[in-house]
């Protein structure tokens, strides 16, 4: 029976991963050919968008299946990793468990929702709408029978069955105590969005599904919505066009790395300054900053730039500690510099401009990089440079000429928003198109063998974010419906001190945020709901989205919660316990960097 399981998963794993990294390419060409229809030969192709925006859907269900196949999901594993063996295989079990009741339940009401959207009539390809919902209720069912093979392969049948009973307690509880839940009013979200969900999300179950089992509980057992209210609010949060963005940026992240773009700009950065005290650590803020300016994936960003500095930084002496230490700390300093995938995040569900947000961006991770510097010079300013060669004139003028084309991607990417060419969703095909032609003419580096594991990562990190932000658009919606937004409104929207109390308080929220739930998914869950309170109280949309996205960096890259100082540490190979104490200083840099970010709003504004 598992001999079955393994071959059954590996053939499902095999065609949906094929699918995805079609779907990937199709996406590319098809908003690709509309850029170019629409600026060169000036024939727009008014069925583009929509034909996107369908295959858009079912590469985030699908990409969440591969996901979910390889454990791709995001998890809080603090506790996880902690515990005992026996208890760490219950765990496991429970991350499995717990989304596949999530699945079974809500399948039925997917498959009634993606047939009521038969009757609806796309505009431009004049089709039924039902071929781009159905993406979901055949998303959920492929991840349901990869949850079921799961159990058949792993043979923890005590542990599963222990999952299986603790769920079956925890609803049998809330079932028994629904009239009590709905007497005792809003004081059930405690109940559903910070207990239920929290012990979830700390118990490792993945944050899409915690999210999803909350709101899917809280409806059922204390409201008389509908849930099956939840597919269609998870629809909305996956379907907007503008987080097409995220799995093309996530694939010109890999592209950049792939064709060595990456390694020849920290090379021509390093020639110029890494003989100074301390300058290959000014490298790796320089070098975080034009990669982040690329590729909008932060995994991919430090995953570019350590293979070239890490190595000669510690043949310099540097500690491996210090080193990803100071890699967590560019990772939060670099989450403005467009195209962020938490900017692209903040446009969709709040309605700022992109192009706004892309151009306030670029200043305030300076500002935070200078505070860095400052860290920077007082760390190493005894560092002995007798055996570093001063690269020469001709050295850093070759280096320059080689980087060149690739030190051109930003402000390729960053003149075709401005001038119109392309919007944020399409540049960035502008950027992949680039990349391989750079590869492949420019620097003669483009691995083949690579392309397919590639697409297939970016559909499932992509698939994997966009269900999150599904999961937490259905639980921000369900918050609003309870008052709750109403109630948060009125109590941020007066508080004593006006702008900079609220300033304060939101950094304080979205730094905790940041360390449990990542960026994106405390976005989709506050953004709603808090920034049209800061323009209430006078602080400009722009800034209040710098200001809570570096905050967010913080708790993102902090010991012990922060998944990015893991993610640092295992692109570095550095032991976590390493880059605690040296992180400290370095957090505090950027602490101050975003206090100075939020009271002066020039740096945020100043070049709208």
């Amino acid at each position: 029976m598992r001999r079955a399981a393994v071959l059954l998963d590996a053939l499902i794993g095999r065609v949906v991963e094929a699918v995805v990294a079609l779907l990937v390419i199709a996406e590319t060409v098809i908003l690709f050919s509309g850029v170019a229809a629409r600026y060169v030969f000036h024939v727009p192709l008014v069925w583009s968008d929509e034909l996107a925006s369908i295959l858009f859907i079912w590469l985030a269900m699908l990409g969440a299946a591969v996901a979910f196949r390889n454990e791709g999901h995001m998890r809080m594993t603090a506790l996880v990793t902690s515990v005992t063996s026996d208890r760490r295989a219950f765990l496991d079990a429970l991350a499995v468990v717990a989304p596949l009741v999530f699945l079974a339940a809500v399948l039925p009401f997917a498959y009634r929702y993606a047939a009521e959207q038969a009757a609806i009539t796309t505009p431009a390809l004049q089709i039924s709408d039902a071929f781009r919902a159905a993406a979901l209720p055949v998303g959920f069912a492929i991840m349901a029978l990869m949850a079921v093979l799961k159990f058949v392969i792993s043979g923890h049948w005590r542990q599963e069955a222990a999952a299986l009973i603790l769920l079956a307690i925890v609803i049998g509880v809330l079932w028994i105590a629904q009239s009590w839940l709905a007497s005792i009013g809003n004081a059930n979200l405690l109940i559903f969005f910070v207990g239920l969900v929290g012990v979830a999300v700390f118990a490792g179950i993945p944050i899409a599904f915690a999210f999803a089992l909350g709101t899917f509980a809280y409806l059922l057992f204390t409201t008389q919505v509908p849930t099956g209210v939840l597919v269609g609010r998870m629809d909305e949060g996956m379907g907007h066009l503008i987080l097409l963005a995220v799995p093309l940026f996530v694939f010109l992240g890999l592209l950049i790395e792939m064709t060595g773009m990456a390694r020849v700009m920290v090379t021509f950065l390093a020639n110029l300054i890494g003989h100074v005290r301390g300058g290959l650590s000014y490298v790796l803020i320089g070098a975080m900053y034009l990669v982040s300016g690329i590729s909008g994936s932060k995994a991919a960003d430090m995953a570019a730039v350590t293979p070239v500095l890490f190595p000669e930084m510690q043949r310099r002496g540097a500690r491996p500690g210090d080193l990803v230490a100071l890699l967590s700390a560019t990772g939060a300093q670099t989450e403005t510099v467009p195209p962020s995938l938490v900017l692209i995040t903040i446009g969709s569900v709040t309605g700022v401009s992109i192009g706004a947000l892309f151009a306030g961006g670029l200043l305030p991770s300076i500002v935070l990089g200078v505070t860095l510097c400052f860290m920077v010079r007082a760390r190493y300013r005894h560092d002995d440079l007798s055996g570093v060669r001063r690269a020469t004139s001709r050295e850093i003028g070759r280096s320059l000429l080689v980087g060149l084309p690739a030190l051109a991607l930003p402000f390729v990417i960053r003149g075709a928003v401005v001038e119109g060419i392309a919007t944020a969703t399409e540049v960035s095909t502008i950027g992949i198109v680039y990349s391989i032609l750079a590869g492949l003419i420019v620097y003669r580096q483009f691995d083949w063998r690579r392309l397919m594991p590639m697409l297939v990562e970016t559909a499932s990190l992509s698939g994997a974010i966009l269900l999150i932000i599904g999961a937490a658009t259905g639980m921000a919606w369900a918050l609003t419906q309870s008052g709750f937004s109403r109630d948060l409104a009125h109590f941020m929207g007066n508080l004593p001190g006006g702008r900079y109390t609220f300033l304060g308080v939101s950094i304080v929220i979205f730094i905790v945020l940041g360390s449990v739930l990542e960026g994106i998914p405390a976005i989709v869950l506050l953004g709603p709901l808090l920034f049209p309170i800061a323009r209430q109280v006078g602080v400009h949309e722009v800034q209040y989205a710098m200001v809570v996205v570096l905050a967010m960096g913080i708790g993102l890259f902090a010991p012990p919660f922060g998944v990015g100082y893991y993610a640092a540490c295992a692109v570095g190979k550095v032991n976590p316990d390493e880059g605690i104490r040296p992180i400290v200083g370095y957090l505090v840099a950027i602490g101050i960097g975003v206090i100075v970010v939020a009271a002066v709003p020039w740096i945020s504004i100043g070049f709208l």
